[in-house]
């Protein structure tokens, strides 16, 4: 009796080890994410306007882009700070 019961348990066991318990989750996998995308879009139907986006010309975008990369080449100069816990011209009465 011991030994069917104990079959009995492991088969039910191993049963349970192989269902699949995460159907609500598998179902709204990504929802987070397009709804996050939706949020983020100014306008969802631009595609959809024939019109010109009014902005930058292509040159002036462009000059912008190459000084923007060419700020990370050379980075200002760091300012070296001793004054810790005192002031700012004028004396410490």
């Amino acid at each position: 009796m011991f030994i069917k019961s104990t079959t009995l348990a492991l088969a039910l066991l191993l049963g349970a080890g192989c269902s699949h318990v995460t159907p609500n989750y598998d179902a709204r996998f990504g929802d987070a994410v397009r709804d996050a995308r939706k949020k983020m879009t100014l306008n969802p139907d631009a595609g959809k306007d024939g019109n010109p986006i009014a902005g930058m010309d292509g040159r002036s975008a462009g000059e912008s882009m190459k000084q923007y990369h060419e700020s990370y080449k050379a980075p200002p100069p760091a300012v070296n700070v001793i004054n810790i816990g005192g002031q700012i011209g004028g004396s410490a009465k």
